[in-house]
């Protein structure tokens, strides 16, 4: 039966689910629900797993779902008792193991077949990743959920293990070049050569998934060469009109292909065709690749659209006049809205007052959207689905319908809006003397962008003409933003001032550069005021008593932190942590060759030792990382020890526990002033609006949002009685629906972020392809065993040069100095120094840009200080140490021993051509080889006969 268009609820898919009797299964409800196209499909999926996770649903079989009663008392029959015999068959294959034994987690996969398996259970995850060998997948593909049993663990403590099933598959579809079976000119791809492949296949884009997708009936095909919702020009013209419906017409174009059946030990996947794409390098089609292959929500189903519709007309027109004097009214007030060029959806508005008594006033209205998205309608179910808004360089993927994102809901100059505000009273030193949150109306003056707010601030006499009214008022938000931005600096908040990439595009929608982006005054002031308003909130929340939405950051991991000291060390900088409990230890191959030495009779020089820290914990705060950022700005190596300060850092997340933040060195954060691009701001809003509405106090006092002195995390600030925690409130949601939540947006947000990032780089390496040859400045950023990576000066753009195109010496990487030297000319590349570099090749397998060497620019400036030698960071070792300079340090000369000078002397005399040694080479080499080998023979002879 046709059934109405997708998004479901989870209530309708478990009345669905209890009406067949318990059990469903895929097919199943995608027939009941009259699905037809791969988008919904997927999403049904993907509802399905967050139902399961959160324990709505158990997963029975490969695409078998049950209701958790009906499930238990399956396991209790008889009947039960074979499948749980027969589910645990398959899960272990060894019969030593129990469930208790397994551990899940989310597979990652390398481009060379291997794995890894990050736990999910929080109390296993400080342990460490499970290494997965290529043998040991069982079918597992990239993100997906299994089960993992681990091996013994090794002398190394490495971790690794073996899938024995797969929970949740995460790739109802993969995006990927199809080729045709047979096609003439057919490109060949390294993970095509398995031979049990027959037919038309489809290589994945994405490089770790290692197998192609076998296309297992060429005659299902798309009815369309490109989809209805594709707008591509001329391209897409020209790909209609050349289709006929035959394969050799898609021969080498990206498509988008609906796994039917997933690999297993002994098959390869298969699948057919939903959607062609076009040639991976036409305008346009990078993004849509990134699109689907990251699984990005990016069309609206009609009943979303219809709902939003109707949610739009409930604008402030059409609210009775009781509501209207439930709201307070600031459609009189001065209140301007700040954002990009080309913004289309304002969310946020701001106002600032100074008083007599040097006191300020601070109010942050943001766009009151939980009055139109409703909770569980389908237009919340789309919005929880994409989790944020994602924005490319030349499009942008709404959360919310436009309807919504920029028409309704947009805070839009002269129109009357619903807001939920935040109004704080400020001392002259930044400290919040209290606040106030509040539903309110109001009509925004002027919409400002960040380029006329800075050209105001920088004295521009032409716009200052043009906002003559509203000079006063950005001046006393430039005034108010530093003091705020004074007030976290004491407090220690970390502010990483790190370049982001800008694309620059031409009339046509062509890429013309890549510039480093502008962050001045005019975005800060509105970061400053929006970080103030978000404290207030979460202070808010928590001192209600209620289950809420917070943004946490929390401590850095040891290790992290011992591996940034080691980097450091090079520039002759440290955190300042101090000395570190260490232990001596030698690696397993330097032991076995010590060993090995001493069997055969030969010198065994004593292995080296290596100390490894012991301590689980080291002391660190804020502080530390902002002194490091003041000292380092300015330097050449800024952007590098930026970076790899960044790197030490956990990911920011969405939690219902509130457990602080560190960069910011606040003890309550949360998000609440962009509803209209974030789920978590979304559910915030409801949290505020449910418990105004139930009368919650809206005055919060100074002590609540007193920050301490450094770094307290929650459970060591002070707590304190809040005069309105008093009163008992309802939870707006349950515990357990806020961790799902929570957990499904911090996922949403790393998959948006990976998306961006990735389609920057495929256009930064299309902006490239016409420069092969073209030598240009670049600095190192970093070194690796296999190369080095560089960014070019004036570009933003990064590449990597290969250890191998470095001909004029045999170099080799050094671990403990993180450098590359030359073997014979001692020649150093190490992380700062500057080079002049050409651009070789594209790789585009690997979509990297490769990079030569050009030798006579190579010694260039460093970045380390003049005669500075870097040394590897030890514990205990001052920085003193570490800093000394090689004119400080003695020279050691040791005379070589009569042995080898006669190796030497033999080597540099020439062989005449009558030589019997002549045909091994001048070095005696071969001569040396046989002569052990002969040896080696009569020994072995020698010891028979005895």
């Amino acid at each position: 039966m046709p059934g109405h268009p997708y998004p479901h609820t989870d209530r309708e898919l478990l009345r669905r689910v209890e009406r067949a009797g318990g059990r469903a299964g895929y097919k199943q409800l995608v027939r009941e629900l009259g699905m037809g196209g791969g988008r919904e499909r997927r999403m049904l999926l993907e509802q399905l797993a967050k139902m399961t996770a959160r324990g709505a649903l158990v997963k029975i079989d490969a695409e078998q779902w049950a209701l958790p009663q009906v499930h238990t008392e399956r396991v209790k029959n008889d009947t039960g008792r074979r499948a749980v015999a027969q589910d645990r068959q398959r899960l272990v294959k060894d019969r030593t193991a129990t469930r208790s034994d397994l551990i899940a987690g989310k597979l990652q996969l390398h481009r060379d077949g291997f794995g890894f398996v990050r736990p999910t259970d929080a109390t296993t995850q400080s342990d460490g990743d499970y290494f997965i060998p290529p043998h040991d997948l069982n079918g597992a593909m990239q993100g997906d959920v299994v089960l993992v049993l681990p091996a013994p663990p090794s002398r190394d403590g490495r971790k690794s293990g073996r899938i024995v099933r797969v929970m949740t598959r995460r790739n109802a579809t993969v995006v990927g070049i199809f080729h045709a079976a047979g096609a003439r000119g057919r490109s060949v791809d390294p993970r095509s050569e398995d031979m049990r492949l027959r037919g038309s296949y489809v290589v994945p884009l994405d490089e770790r998934m290692t197998q192609p997708v076998l296309i297992e009936d060429d005659t299902d095909l798309p009815s369309a060469a490109i989809t209805p919702h594709r707008t591509l020009g001329a391209e897409s013209a020209a790909l209609e009109h050349r289709w006929d419906g035959t394969l050799e017409d898609l021969n080498g174009l990206a498509v988008d292909v609906e796994i039917t059946h997933y690999p297993t030990e002994h098959s390869p996947a298969r699948g057919r065709i939903l959607e062609v794409l076009g040639d991976p390098d036409a305008f346009g089609v990078d993004v849509e690749i990134i699109i689907r292959k990251h699984h990005l929500p990016h069309v609206f189903p009609a009943g979303v659209l219809a709902e939003a519709e109707d949610a739009a007309e409930r604008n402030v027109a059409a609210l009775l006049e009781e509501e209207l004097n439930l709201r307070r009214d600031f459609r009189d007030e001065p209140i301007v809205t700040i954002d990009g060029e080309t913004a289309k959806d304002f969310d946020d508005a701001v106002l600032v007052r100074k008083h007599a008594d040097n006191t300020w006033e601070l109010q942050v209205h943001i766009a009151d959207v939980a009055e139109y998205v409703r909770d569980n309608s389908d237009l919340d179910l789309e919005a929880r689905l994409r989790g944020n808004s994602v924005y490319f360089p030349d499009r942008a993927i709404p959360m919310l319908p436009q309807e919504l994102s920029n028409g309704e809901c947009s805070l839009r100059p002269d129109e009357d809006r619903m807001v939920l505000s935040c109004i704080a009273r400020i001392d002259d030193e930044g400290n919040v003397l209290g606040y106030e949150i509040c539903e309110g109306l109001i009509r925004s003056a002027r919409r400002m962008t960040y380029t006329n707010v800075q050209k105001i601030l920088d004295g521009d006499e032409e716009v200052r003409k043009l906002y003559e009214p509203f000079l006063p008022q950005f001046e006393r938000m430039f005034e108010l933003a530093q003091i705020l931005n004074g007030k976290r600096v004491r407090r220690g908040s970390i502010d990483f001032d790190l370049p982001e990439p800008v694309i620059d595009f031409d009339d046509l929608g062509a890429m013309k550069g890549v510039r480093k982006a502008e962050r001045a005054w005019a975005n800060r002031i509105i970061e400053e005021f929006m970080l103030c308003a978000n404290e207030c909130v979460a202070r808010w929340i928590e001192a209600s008593g209620v289950p809420g939405m917070y943004r946490i950051h929390e401590m850095p991991d040891p290790k992290r932190i011992i591996d940034f000291e080691d980097a450091a060390a090079a520039f002759g900088i440290t955190l300042g942590v101090g000395a570190l409990p260490v232990k001596s230890m030698t690696m397993k191959a330097e032991r076995r060759d010590q060993q090995r030495r001493g069997q055969q009779g030969r010198v065994a020089h004593r292995a080296r030792e290596h100390e490894v820290s012991t301590s689980s914990s080291i002391e660190v705060t804020p502080h530390m990382y902002q002194r490091l950022a003041a000292k380092i700005h300015g330097r050449p190596e800024e952007r590098i020890l930026s970076y790899l300060m960044l790197r030490s850092l956990k990911q920011a997340k969405y939690s219902a526990n509130n457990e602080g933040h560190f960069a910011l060195a606040a003890p309550a954060y949360t998000h609440f002033t962009s509803p209209i691009r974030r789920y978590p701001d979304l559910v915030v809003h409801r949290i505020l609006k449910t418990l105004l509405a139930d009368g919650a106090d809206p005055f919060g006092d100074a002590e609540e949002i007193a920050a301490p002195q450094g770094y307290l995390g929650i459970d060591e600030a002070p707590k304190r009685d809040m005069h309105h925690t008093e009163q008992q409130f309802e939870d707006v949601y349950p515990k357990d629906e806020l961790i799902a939540i929570a957990q499904e947006c911090s996922e949403t947000e790393r998959r948006a972020a990976d998306a961006e990032r990735e389609l920057i780089e495929w256009k930064k390496i299309k902006f490239m392809t016409d420069r092969v040859g073209e030598d240009f400045d670049a600095m190192i950023l970093s070194v690796t065993k296999y190369g080095m990576f560089v960014e070019l000066a004036d570009m933003f753009v990064e590449g990597l040069v290969p250890i191998f195109t470095l001909t004029d010496d045999h170099y080799t990487y050094r671990e403990t100095t993180r450098e590359i030297r030359g073997g014979k000319s001692n020649k150093t590349y190490r992380p700062g120094m500057k080079v002049r570099v050409l651009l070789d090749r594209i790789d585009r397998g690997n979509r990297r840009l490769q990079f030569a060497i050009i030798p006579d620019h190579a010694a260039g400036e460093t970045a380390l200080p003049e005669g500075t030698r870097p040394f590897p960071k030890r514990a205990g070792r001052s920085t003193e140490r570490r800093e000394k300079t090689v004119a400080e340090l003695p020279t050691r000369t040791r005379k070589p021993s009569p042995r080898s000078a006669k190796r030497s002397k033999a080597k540099a005399a020439p062989l005449s051509s009558s030589s019997p040694f002549a045909k091994f080479g001048a070095d005696g080499s071969s001569v040396r080889k046989k002569k052990n080998k002969d040896r080696i023979a009569a020994s072995k002879k020698k010891g028979k006969k005895r």
